[in-house]
């Protein structure tokens, strides 16, 4: 096995794909046989967990593996970006609508939420923490998110998420605005915002 190869499978990357090992010059035997030797771990039919891999844990980087661009969204988001110390059960993961997901990792948990066209294509971030991939919504995004699923999230959540939100530094009010008009939710913004400011 060339030394470069391995070294990546040591050191960097959680989660690999059959796709990304082929890309890195590994043949499907050599996959078999790394499964075999314990250097991976098989999740499932197309992702593989790197047994020695000694980065940061994030279970964030079991999604994409499982759900092909699924976008990390709700409450796992506002955690990420520090709008709630309530941490889920599940990751909140959102797909395009009509998406046909085939299988789930049973650890973690992950909550799919389908989202139309609009919804699910605004405000989407790519993560790249040392190869480990993962996409999620913007602060902004996920604040109009909360907020529209606010029923399901629970009153007293979705205030806290925007306190928290307002008492940041670099608050955007105009891009909030302007997601919440695409998102058909600028009136109970307006409402949620009159009543804590």
């Amino acid at each position: 096995m060339p030394k470069q190869l391995q070294y990546i499978l040591e050191n960097e990357i959680k989660i690999y794909t059959t796709k990304d090992l082929i890309s890195y010059g590994f043949s499907r035997y050599a996959i078999e046989q790394m499964v075999k030797d314990g250097i991976l771990k098989k999740l499932s039919s197309s992702a593989y967990e790197n047994n020695n891999y000694i980065g940061k844990e994030n279970d964030f980087y079991y999604v994409l593996p499982f759900v092909s661009n699924g976008v990390i969204c709700l409450l796992s988001a506002a955690v990420y970006h520090g709008l709630s110390n309530y941490w889920p059960k599940e990751i909140d993961v959102a797909v395009i609508k009509d998406k046909k997901i085939n299988s789930l990792p049973s650890c973690p948990n992950i909550n799919i939420f389908h989202f139309g066209k609009d919804r699910y294509e605004t405000g989407i971030q790519q993560i790249n923490e040392n190869g480990n991939k993962y996409l999620i919504y913007d602060v902004e995004k996920t604040v109009v998110d909360i907020l529209y699923f606010r029923n399901r999230i629970g009153v007293e959540e979705t205030k806290e998420i925007l306190l928290n939100y307002l008492n940041r530094k670099d608050r955007n009010i105009n891009k909030l605005y302007r997601y919440a008009e695409k998102m058909h939710c600028v009136k109970i913004l307006k409402t949620y915002l009159e009543v804590l400011i």
